[in-house]
């Protein structure tokens, strides 16, 4: 399933770690709320807040494009629940590439790209 950022969701939490928890959104797909996405204030103990098994409402944050990561907002469901007329904070938009995939560099000899690489550089000169 595809998931857009704002979007509000449906999960079981999964897992429980010091900084966040896992939430399982459908059978394949899982995203993680940070424990500072957890509740307005601070969350010294995440256990104390939610417990594994339990049906929770989120907000999708990010989505990273490179590796499919979501990261999920329990605070932002909860205010949204609250106050329709407030908006969602989208405070995590940005694309991550973590490599240079779109450079197109591939496994190919020097001699191949050599006649390239001087035309290149006597361009700039």
């Amino acid at each position: 399933m595809n998931y857009k950022i704002g979007q509000k969701l449906r999960g079981k939490v999964t897992g429980i770690q010091p900084y966040g928890a896992f939430v399982m959104l459908n059978n394949h797909q899982q995203g993680l709320i940070h424990i500072s996405e957890c509740k307005s204030g601070v969350v010294k103990n995440l256990a104390n807040e939610l417990a594994v098994g339990k049906e929770v409402d989120v907000v999708v944050l990010d989505i990273e494009q490179y590796n499919g990561k979501i990261s999920l907002s329990l605070r932002q469901s909860q205010m949204q629940r609250h106050d329709d007329q407030l908006p969602v904070k989208y405070h995590n938009i940005r694309k991550r590439y973590w490599t240079n995939y779109h450079l197109e560099y591939g496994f190919t000899s020097i001699a191949n790209k050599q006649g390239e690489w001087i035309t290149e550089a006597l361009d700039r000169i």
